[in-house]
């Protein structure tokens, strides 16, 4: 679209853009207000953002659809200029796992999905940062001043923050007490032999008491360093509270026609030595429960898929290795048979059967008579799209909600027939350790 003369009020969207000196997003994030946004991927996108001159928000099973058709109003008019495609305008946000999802705490804040177009935002690439503006009821000129004027704030930004200490634990508590857990897990396995099942995945949460109030980029910061194969959000709608985390799954991310994805299941713990580790994975991949949990994935997200491609490719099987963790990954790719909008996709694929289960239905529902606690957004798609309907998005999982001097972490464990309680809760306590070794 052309840009409006001067002096004239735009009737939709503008942004403009220009690129900076590299600056602390820690700093930035520290001294801007909610909603607060950070977004960084594994191949080295970042992006910090503040404020909101659009929000969408939706409940209910069709909120899929009703974010995609608000989105299309938001995104009808847009005057944009300076920058690259990293800086184009987004909307970033998630949604809840189940349909029915009611925003009490520690999900205060949180509706069944919510998008937010930042006021201002930080890109950082491999080539470079930009600062990015967008208004809507204002002239191009107003928005280049306001450009302008934060350009100059953000040179007194340094370069770097220094890392704070970590707020520290006070204590913990889990929702779901291990031997509650324990009994949930046979009931699930009974369901299984039973024929009603084939699988769920059971998940439990664990408040946390912290020293200090957490400073979330600053637990982002350290994830880096220990995750930087991972992505790393933070949506923060409002001070009630952030939803972060550093998840290792990649839900979906669509360009053009091209989708790739991934199954991202089975886990066991990484070795002390080299030699310890190469035979935990020989395990991990020679185990029968596992293979047959993680092929019941990849089949489910080929299925999801499917529909709406032309070519669907699952590559070979491997292991991914995290810092405490290693996982059985199987890369899928599809060939879209025309144009769909990636929240067409993601509505296809959540849940995999990574954070619900199969039969779908019977595993979600299981999950919300079995689980004791209310999942919210945790284990649900998060990420951003564009005004193509081009966008990225991340299984929130290795994730928290944190407020002030309490953060909440969500776990969870793929249940199958021969499941044992007593190893299964063992090894969903390897999912809180990501962020709660960055807050001791």
């Amino acid at each position: 679209m052309p840009p409006h003369r001067d002096g004239q009020l735009s009737a939709g969207l503008v942004t403009r853009t220009c690129r900076i000196s590299d600056v602390s997003f820690r700093a930035f994030l520290a001294g801007r207000p909610a909603p607060r946004i950070y977004w960084t991927t594994p191949d080295g996108l970042e992006i910090a953002a503040s404020g909101a001159v659009a929000r969408v928000t939706a409940d209910g099973s069709d909120r899929f659809e009703t974010i995609r058709d608000q989105a299309s109003d938001c995104f009808a008019s847009v005057d944009t200029e300076g920058g690259t495609e990293a800086t184009r305008p987004r909307l970033f946000g998630g949604f809840s796992f189940h349909a029915e999802h009611e925003p009490t705490p520690p999900w205060d804040g949180f509706p069944g999905a919510e998008f937010v177009l930042p006021e201002i935002q930080l890109t950082r690439t491999d080539t470079g940062t930009w600062l990015t503006v967008s208004a809507r009821d204002r002239t191009p000129d107003e928005v280049e001043e306001t450009l302008s004027e934060l350009r100059a704030e953000l040179d007194e930004l340094p370069g770097m923050r220094p890392r704070e200490e970590s707020p520290g634990v006070k204590s913990t508590r889990h929702t779901t007490a291990r031997e509650e857990w324990g009994e949930q897990v046979r009931q699930a396995t009974e369901r299984i032999r039973a024929g009603e099942l084939q699988k769920v995945v059971l998940a439990t949460a664990l408040e946390v008491e912290l020293e200090n109030p957490v400073a979330v980029p600053d637990t982002l910061e350290r994830l880096r360093t220990s995750y930087p194969e991972c992505y790393r959000f933070l949506f923060e709608p409002t001070t009630a509270g952030g939803f972060f985390g550093a998840p290792p799954e990649r839900l979906v991310s669509l360009r053009g026609q091209t989708v790739e994805t991934e199954a991202l299941a089975g886990s066991i713990a990484r070795g002390e030595t080299p030699e310890e580790d190469d035979e935990l994975a020989e395990q991990l991949a020679e185990s029968e429960k596992v293979r047959e949990e993680h092929e019941l994935v990849a089949e489910t997200i080929r299925d999801g898929l499917e529909p709406l491609a032309e070519t669907v490719v699952v590559a070979n099987r491997q292991v991914k290795r995290l810092s405490n963790i290693q996982h059985l990954q199987t890369p899928i790719s599809a060939t879209l048979d025309g144009d769909e909008h990636v929240l067409s996709v993601v509505e296809a694929l959540h849940p995999t059967p990574a954070v619900g289960g199969l039969p779908p239905e019977m595993a979600k529902r299981t999950i919300r008579e079995t689980e004791t606690f209310d999942r919210g957004w945790y284990a649900s798609p998060v990420g951003w799209f564009d005004a193509n309907g081009d966008g990225e998005f991340a299984v929130g999982i290795r994730s928290g909600v944190a407020a002030d001097s309490r953060v909440t972490l969500f776990g969870g464990n793929g249940i199958v027939a021969d499941s044992d309680p007593d190893d299964e809760w063992d090894e969903v306590q390897l999912k809180f350790l990501p962020i709660l070794d960055e807050l001791e």
